[in-house]
């Protein structure tokens, strides 16, 4: 199972990568967002799969062999919760490049940057 969730991790980061390295300001965030849930299903793998342990053990009961781990599953619904804020914030800077420059490629956005005097 962990191996399936490898190449699943794997086809997240390249798929991000190359959305990251195009030429274009909202597929950037989109390769954001997907290494973003890349890295939390990193977190989540991490915390070992069990299969039906419980997570919280009751008071006075024996604890078992293998008991679920919490601590990853809080750690990826905080990121979670981060990587939305991060994505919000994100496509409201977008949509400002869009209605202030009416592009959202790099080379077109380079209108705050001044030209260099030619020698």
């Amino acid at each position: 199972m962990e191996f399936l969730f490898a190449i699943t991790i794997g086809v997240l980061v390249a798929s991000a990568v190359y959305l990251m390295l195009s030429n274009h300001l909202l597929r950037f965030i989109f390769g954001l967002v997907l290494i973003s849930n890349a890295a939390n299903l990193t977190i989540f793998v991490s915390g070992r799969l069990t299969d039906g342990a419980p997570p919280l053990i009751p008071e006075g009961a024996d604890a078992p062999a293998i008991a679920a781990n919490a601590l990853p599953q809080a750690l990826v619904l905080t990121a979670i919760v981060i990587g939305f804020g991060l994505f919000a914030f994100a496509i409201v800077l977008v949509f400002r490049a869009w209605t202030t420059l009416n592009s959202l490629t790099p080379d077109d956005m380079r209108l705050a940057e001044p030209e260099e005097a030619p020698k």
